[in-house]
């Protein structure tokens, strides 16, 4: 193991003064005993006490030479650091940490106020500032060499590390930093400058009246007697006002009455207010409602104030647009007749025009009211026995198309009349039963005859 052996100034004094009490002999003895001492230093410390003990200098015990580890073989704690003080390791964290050495340091902003910039101190190891607190109301701190130094606002007196109080309220304005024609006071401790009424301007340079002539003002204002510039429209009651350079011109609105400068009114306000003439008050206005509103040729009728257009009875067309006289085809515009029905012009029993209806070809029904396509246009459409008859398929022998004694058989689309057996004659007309005397008497009369 490593050491360094020390011998302490002390022993050496101790130990040469015991020797001069001494003779020659016990000197040399002393001199074999501090050889050995060395030489036997690795043996230990009892041996060394020992041996002195034998040459009668026990009390140099307390100056024995010591064996000290040094800081290669002794580890200390994060951030901390060993250094040898009197021979022995000693332990200690790094400069701005804190903590136990022999564990753990914790790295903190400072230890004392030198560590921090000289507006900051140093308090629980953090870099403040001490001012926030520290001094009085109304005053200041600055903080110098980490040492907050209170000072009284501007116009302000008293101890600034308890309480300021303002030496005079309206100091900031004496004497006034204001222009002329100006006001002064203090908002805030803090000196403002307006202009006093009816001037205006900067107030640190000085206030002026705003006009003292219409030429200072715009077109449309004028320079009153207040050295204002304003409207300077004083027209009568519902007039209109036009400033022309810097003079106001009064006029009624349009189709209103009176007199611009005392008071204008409207023509109308209520329709009872307009003549006959022109019945109705609109926009405050006395007028006819049917002018321009019906179409040419058309006739235009008030109810009330509300115009009804029409066209005469001996015309037609759209009473908004255009009327014209009656054409017979008008008659049938729009038609007049059932579904599916046509209309033709045409005259009643008195000779008058009306319109005329009818079910096109192919239909049945009434065509006042509705048509519908018949069952039929041709016999070929029906069957047979069956013939298409008013567009109906319907049976050929109605009764009345063969004589009274004949027989109709329905056949391709006809009535067929034959006469029955036992008879003969014109199926049309009649068939007689046959007689052999009245059939020879038939005969030969039809002969000679």
């Amino acid at each position: 193991m490593k050491g360094t052996f020390i011998w302490p100034k002390e022993t050496n004094h101790c130990v040469f003064e015991k020797a001069r009490s001494l003779g020659k002999m016990e000197y040399m003895q002393i001199a074999v005993l501090l050889a050995t001492l060395f030489a036997g230093f690795a043996n230990g410390q009892g041996r060394q006490q020992r041996i002195l003990s034998q040459a009668g200098v026990s009390y140099i015990s307390n100056y024995l030479p010591r064996y000290v580890s040094g800081c290669d073989t002794y580890t200390c704690g994060t951030n901390a650091k060993c250094t040898i003080s009197e021979g022995r390791p000693v332990c200690s964290c790094l400069n701005l940490h804190m903590g136990d050495p022999l564990v753990q340091c914790v790295r903190v902003e400072c230890q004392i106020n030198e560590d921090c910039l000289g507006s900051r101190a140093c308090l629980n190891n953090k870099c403040i500032d001490p001012c926030p607190g520290f001094c009085g109301l109304n005053a200041e701190c600055h903080t110098r060499d980490h040492v907050p130094t209170c000072t009284c606002l501007a116009r302000y007196t008293g101890d600034p590390y308890t309480s300021c109080r303002i030496a005079d309220p309206q100091a900031a304005c004496k004497p006034s930093p204001c222009g002329l024609n100006t006001k002064c006071e203090v908002i805030n401790e803090v000196p403002r400058c307006t202009c006093l009424p009816g001037y205006q301007g900067s107030p640190l340079s000085g206030c002026r009246h705003e006009c003292e002539s219409d030429a200072e003002c715009s077109n449309h204002l004028a320079c009153s007697s207040n050295f204002k510039c304003e409207n300077p429209c004083q027209c009568g009651d519902g007039a209109n006002c036009e400033v022309i350079n810097h003079r106001p011109k009064c006029t009624c609105p349009n189709n209103w009455l009176g007199s611009p400068y005392v008071a204008c009114r409207p023509e109308c306000t209520y329709h009872s207010d307009c003549p006959q003439s022109k019945p109705a008050c609109l926009n405050q206005k006395c007028a006819n409602p049917c002018e321009g509103v019906c179409g040419i040729n058309a006739n235009c009728q008030l109810r009330d104030i509300t115009p009804i257009c029409s066209c005469p009875k001996d015309m037609t067309g759209d009473p908004f647009v255009s009327c014209r006289p009656f054409e017979p085809l008008d008659l049938c515009q729009p038609n007049p007749c059932g579904i599916n029905a046509v209309c033709t012009p045409g005259h009643d029993n008195t000779g008058k025009e009306r319109p005329v209806c009818t079910c096109p070809t192919g239909y049945i029904g009434n065509a006042l009211i509705s048509c519908q396509r018949g069952e039929c246009l041709s016999d070929n459409e029906c069957p047979d026995n069956r013939a298409c008859i008013d567009f109906s398929c319907q049976n050929p022998c109605t009764g009345r198309q063969c004589g009274p004694s004949a027989t109709c058989s329905p056949r391709r689309h006809i009535a067929v009349c034959t006469c029955p057996d036992g008879t003969r004659g014109d199926a049309l007309v009649t068939c007689n039963p046959i007689d052999s005397r009245s059939s020879f008497n038939y005969a030969r009369y039809y002969r000679y005859k």
